[in-house]
């Protein structure tokens, strides 16, 4: 049984920007530094970390492995919330300084999903305040209240893989996930939209690259754009070279 695709819901981290490697990494790195500690997350060690989603989460499971005499603090929690609001501030700044462009295919993507009359969403572990630095620095030649519905941070308490998120932003779209198709480029990502019941597309990422991605629809390079084509990874394309709204729909409503 087919179904017509309605939304779209996009994971923000590594799918609508690179911004990993080159705005959380060293955000982090300064809110450390802000905080005297000698902690320096390298791109490796960086990757590693990326097992773990969620900021706060991905400093605990340094903690552990590489300080733990740390752990024994009566104030860990309010210590590591502290560190991740650092590292917000200063990744806000440096969103602001416009160094982070839209992945391939983004923005045209966005705008001919919104000209094809589908909706859109968002549904990621980062922090809403990170969100907004994206929209409004990335992301700042779409209008105000472009996605219809933001799922952000910690307003559900199990993050990628569990599918909470996206559970969340489904109930507030007041659409079934067979009604809708999820955008991701991690295999949490994947883990969790498919654990809603969400059909998904993967556009590999920087620190992605290679992992698992059973049970997606395609793997693909990037959206692709008009003259520079993305590359097809696994799955079936329709002898398209770049990401629209028709292939989105192909996809999403296949039997």
């Amino acid at each position: 049984m087919s179904h017509t695709l309605q939304a779209v819901i996009f994971d923000v981290d590594g799918t609508l920007a690179e911004t990993e490697r080159d705005g959380h990494r060293p955000a982090f790195n300064a809110a450390f530094r802000e905080h005297g500690l000698a902690w320096e997350w390298g791109v490796e060690l960086y990757g590693e970390l990326l097992a773990v989603t969620g900021g706060k989460e991905r400093i605990r499971r340094y903690m552990e492995r590489y300080a733990p005499e740390m752990l024994g603090r009566d104030d860990l929690d309010a210590f590591i919330a502290g560190l991740h609001k650092a590292k917000t501030r200063h990744y806000v700044a440096l969103m602001e300084t416009g160094a982070i462009p839209p992945r391939p295919g983004v923005l045209r993507l966005l705008r001919e999903l919104k000209a094809a009359g589908l909706r859109m969403a968002i549904a990621t572990t980062t922090s809403p305040e990170n969100v907004d630095a994206l929209l409004r620095h990335t992301l700042h030649e779409l209008p105000e209240g472009f996605f219809e519905v933001i799922g952000a941070g910690d307003i559900v308490p199990a993050k990628k893989p569990a599918p909470d998120i996206y559970a969340w932003v489904l109930e507030r779209l007041d659409l079934p996930a067979r009604a809708c198709l999820a955008l991701e480029d991690s295999r949490n990502g994947v883990l969790a939209a498919r654990g809603a019941g969400l059909p998904v597309l993967v556009a590999e990422s920087s620190y992605t690259a290679g992992e698992d991605f059973t049970g997606a629809l395609a793997v693909l390079s990037d959206l692709g754009e008009p003259g520079a084509p993305f590359r097809t990874l696994a799955g079936e394309t329709h002898g398209k070279a770049w990401v629209d709204a028709e292939l989105l729909r192909r996809w999403a409503e296949a039997p």
